[in-house]
């Protein structure tokens, strides 16, 4: 392999990383690097700089690289699988410490994820990882967010070693099913790796409870664990993803599971489909996976609007499920809990919480509704007010389309 430069390294190795959608800070504290100011301005749009969001709004930059792109897997549906006809690089060790600072003296990032094609062995690869959080953390003191992917067919020890200098550890479970691993992923085995997510889960959960007995306990991997899955890389069904991820959420507290679109690559294998799936049917797993998490609702009440198993592209899953389940509408804004107004389509649970503290102070009004959430168009005929009420409305057999307005192709955002 040529000689590369450390920016021709980058260049590969950023574009690779691209794939793995498990990269969030949602853990993170807000930091900034010390001596450079307040009113610091860094690239937005440099090589490696992926930008992810906090919970709390805060737009988070983090370096996202490669240790190399080369592996000894042959994942069907990866394209740095050791078949690849791709260009190939690799950063030692030193070249990826000395990037991430740089970067993050000169205000461009607040972080490192960093991830690995499997080289020479799954522990080899871990352990240069490792090193790097623990060159960062240990002999350079840094503060910065670091999310590693961790490799479940590594030693644990090294595993909990990479807890003990990351935020956020991820370890990707690819596909929602053990036979799709299987056919498109040979050398992973699913079961190996829902053994690590547990003992991750039982380490960062250990960690917790002894940081709440003492604050001089020592942190693990305190924002978590997440995990991602290709979606369209084979036949699984809304209902199969969805069902798979309640059940990472469930039995290994996963911070986040990421959907990506599956991504046609050069020279694949005949076993995978031509097309990507549509990105609306990625986002709609979204919406899905956030009523999962903070809605209340159950894998069975989504799956109940599906069609074939297959989520609607044209209107949101919590829409959906309330235009099935009209006899649960409409919702008295002034005396309804906040379990039934979070399921009123267009209220978000902020929206709801402000709802429910304005309305200890008077009985309210379609308007003051109106002045809380950004629009009425969807939520107006599931409510009914001091001065509101949707009369008939609700039985519309039109009332879908009253609703939904007229939007050009392209990904919306997350929640309205």
């Amino acid at each position: 392999m040529a000689r590369l430069s450390r920016l021709e390294k980058l260049e590969i190795l950023a574009d690779a990383a691209k794939y793995d959608a498990s990269c969030a800070s949602s853990g993170a504290a807000g930091r900034h690097s010390r001596g450079s100011g307040n009113g610091g301005v860094g690239s937005t749009t440099g090589m490696g700089i992926c930008h992810s969001y906090s919970p709390d709004g805060r737009c988070i930059s983090l370096l996202k690289i490669l240790m190399t792109n080369m592996c000894m897997f042959e994942c069907h549906y990866c394209i740095n699988r050791s078949s690849s006809n791709v260009r190939r690089a690799a950063f030692t060790i030193d070249e990826v410490v000395e990037l991430t600072l740089d970067f993050y003296k000169r205000n461009y990032i607040e972080g490192l994820f960093l991830s690995s094609g499997i080289i020479r062995s799954p522990d080899y690869t871990m352990e240069q990882i490792v090193e790097v959080a623990r060159r960062l953390r240990v002999d350079h003191r840094f503060r910065g967010y670091i999310h590693l992917k961790t490799i479940p067919e590594g030693d644990p020890d090294l595993i909990a070693q990479a807890g003990r200098y990351a935020d956020r550890l991820s370890i990707n479970i690819e596909l929602p099913s053990d036979a799709a691993i299987r056919d498109l992923a040979p050398e992973k085995d699913a079961g190996r790796i829902r053994r690590t997510m547990a003992d991750l889960g039982q380490r960062i959960g250990a960690a917790k409870a002894e940081r709440r007995a003492s604050r001089k306990a020592p942190v693990f991997a305190p924002a978590g664990q997440s995990t991602q899955m290709i979606v369209g890389a084979d036949d699984s069904s809304d209902e199969v993803v969805l069902h798979a991820s309640s059940s990472l959420y469930d039995r290994f507290a996963l911070r986040r599971v990421y959907y990506s679109a599956f991504s046609p690559i050069p020279d694949a294998s005949r076993s995978l489909p031509v097309k990507p799936p549509p990105l609306m049917r990625e986002h709609r797993l979204y919406q899905s996976d956030w009523l999962l998490r903070f809605y209340g609702f159950s894998v069975g009440e989504i799956a109940g609007t599906m069609q074939a198993g297959r989520l609607a592209l044209d209107i949101d899953p919590k829409l959906a499920w309330a235009l099935q389940r009209r006899d649960l509408f409409p919702v008295d804004v002034n005396r309804a809990p906040r379990e039934a107004l979070i399921r009123v389509p267009g209220l978000g649970v902020r929206v709801a919480d402000r709802l429910i503290a304005a309305r200890r102070h008077h009985r309210l009004s379609l308007a003051d509704v109106g002045r809380l959430c950004r629009s009425l168009r969807k939520i107006r005929p599931f409510i009914v007010t001091r001065d509101w009420r949707p009369t008939g409305l609700l039985d519309r057999a039109e009332l879908k389309g009253a609703i939904v307005a007229p939007r050009p192709a392209s990904q919306l955002p997350l929640f309205e």
